[in-house]
C-alpha cells in the first residue's frame, strides 16, 4: 500500500482528530504487562504534541490493541482523560477502532491520522481504510510542523472543549425520555445570521477547507477570499448556542448578487459538529427569505456532489432547488441549483430559534434601556 504512510503531501485542513498508539508510542512500556495498576510513563514529547495539536484545533483520540482495563486506568487519570476523545482500547482491529472513533465525533475517517509503532497495525488500517494517512512515531515532528504558520480561530482553539460539551449533549440525549425533536427543543437551540465582520472571515476561510459533509461546492479558502473581497458580492456567517453553551461560528454562506433580480451561492458550508440540528436548512432558508426580501426572484447554490456531502445534496433538493445548464464556479465537475423565490417559502424546524445579529443587538440594547 502506498500514498498514505508518511507526511509527504500531507494536506492539514483535511485533518480533524490524530489517533494515538499506545504501547510503543504513547510510551515504552507494554501496559498490560505492567506489574501493577499503573501505567507506563507518557513520553513528554508526545503529550506536547498532542497539546500543540490541540492549540491548533486538532482533537487526540486513542486506538490501541490491548486489554479494556488499560483504558479505565487511563481514565482514572485526568491528565491523560482529558487529552483523548472517544478512545478506543480492545483487542479489536485498529480499522474498526478508527471507524468508532469517527462515528463518536461524527467526522469523516478520512479526517482521521494513525500514529503507531507497529508496521503491521499501520498496513492493516491502510489495507482497510485507504483514505487514512498513517504515520510512524518518528513522523511525528514533521506532522506538527505541517501545521505551523496556520492561521488558528477561536473556533480552532476551543475545538476540543466544544467537542468534549458534545460528549456530554450526546450522553444526555441519549438518555432523555422523548422523541429526538423534543430533545432537540429542550436544548433551547438559538441560530444567529447576520453579514461576516472582518474577524469571522478566517473562521469562514477555514470552514471552506475543513468542512466536507455540510459542504455545497469544496470552493477553496484562496477563492472563498478573493470572491467575498469583490463587487457584488457579500459573505454571511451563522452562530449557534443552546443550553450547553456557544458553538461558535458554525457556518458561511457566499452570496453573488452581481446579476440583477438573482441571488447565487457560491458556497453554502457549516460544521458537522451541527449535522441533523436543522442549522443547515435553517441557514439556507434564510438565505431564500433575505433574497426575495432584497427583490430577488431566483435563487441559485453551486453544486459539486462528493462521496461525503449527500446530506447537502438531500438538503437542496429537499429545499426545492433543482440542476440547470450551467457550471457552477468551483470546477468542471459543479453545476448550479436553481429554485424560483415565488409562493411559499420552506420554514426552519420548529426547535430551532433563529434570528438576525441586527435584531439580537436591538433586543440587547433594549433590555440595557429597560
Amino acid at each position: 500500500m502506498t500514498g498514505v504512510t508518511g507526511v509527504t503531501g500531507f494536506d492539514p485542513d483535511r485533518v480533524k482528530c490524530v489517533v494515538w498508539d499506545l504501547d510503543g508510542t504513547l510510551w515504552d512500556e507494554i501496559a498490560v504487562e505492567s506489574p501493577t495498576d499503573y501505567l507506563p510513563t507518557p513520553r513528554p514529547e508526545m503529550l506536547a504534541v498532542i497539546d500543540a495539536l490541540a492549540a491548533r484545533g486538532v482533537l487526540s483520540s486513542l486506538a490501541s490493541r490491548s486489554a479494556p482495563a488499560v483504558l479505565d486506568r487511563l481514565t482514572a487519570v485526568p491528565e491523560l482523560r482529558e487529552r483523548f476523545l472517544a478512545p478506543q482500547v480492545s483487542w479489536q482491529d485498529k480499522s474498526e477502532s478508527l471507524r468508532r472513533i469517527a462515528k463518536d465525533l461524527g467526522i469523516a475517517v478520512e479526517a482521521l491520522v494513525l500514529v503507531d509503532d507497529s508496521p503491521y497495525e499501520r498496513a492493516e488500517v491502510e489495507a482497510l481504510l485507504p483514505g487514512v494517512r498513517t504515520l510512524a512515531p518518528e513522523d511525528v515532528p514533521a506532522l506538527l510542523a505541517a501545521f505551523e504558520g496556520r492561521e488558528v480561530t477561536p473556533e480552532s482553539r476551543e475545538r476540543v472543549n466544544r467537542y468534549r460539551t458534545e460528549e456530554t449533549r450526546r450522553a444526555l440525549g441519549e438518555r432523555f425520555q422523548g422523541t429526538r425533536e423534543e430533545f432537540l427543543r429542550w436544548c433551547e437551540m438559538r441560530l444567529t445570521l447576520g453579514a461576516a465582520v472582518p474577524d469571522e472571515v478566517p473562521r469562514a476561510l477555514e470552514l471552506a477547507a475543513r468542512t466536507h459533509r455540510l459542504n455545497s461546492s469544496g470552493l477553496s479558502p484562496e477563492r472563498l477570499r478573493a470572491l467575498a473581497a469583490s463587487d457584488g458580492h457579500e459573505l454571511y456567517t451563522a452562530r449557534m448556542a443552546d443550553r450547553f453553551g456557544a458553538y461558535g461560528i458554525i457556518g458561511a454562506a457566499l452570496v453573488d448578487r452581481s446579476t440583477p433580480g438573482t441571488w447565487s451561492v457560491p458556497l453554502l458550508a457549516l460544521s458537522c459538529r451541527v449535522a441533523g440540528r436543522g442549522a443547515a436548512a435553517a441557514f439556507l432558508f434564510w438565505l431564500m427569505e433575505r433574497a426575495r426580501d432584497a427583490g430577488a426572484e431566483e435563487f441559485r447554490v453551486t453544486l459539486r456532489p462528493t462521496d461525503a456531502n449527500l446530506e447537502m445534496r438531500i438538503l437542496l433538493r429537499q429545499a426545492g432547488l433543482r440542476r440547470t445548464e450551467d457550471t457552477g464556479d468551483a470546477g468542471a465537475e459543479s453545476a448550479v441549483l436553481a429554485r424560483t423565490l415565488h409562493g411559499d417559502l420552506p420554514k426552519p424546524p420548529d426547535w430551532l430559534h433563529v434570528s438576525t445579529r441586527e435584531s439580537t443587538r436591538e433586543s440587547a440594547r433594549k433590555d440595557a434601556e429597560a
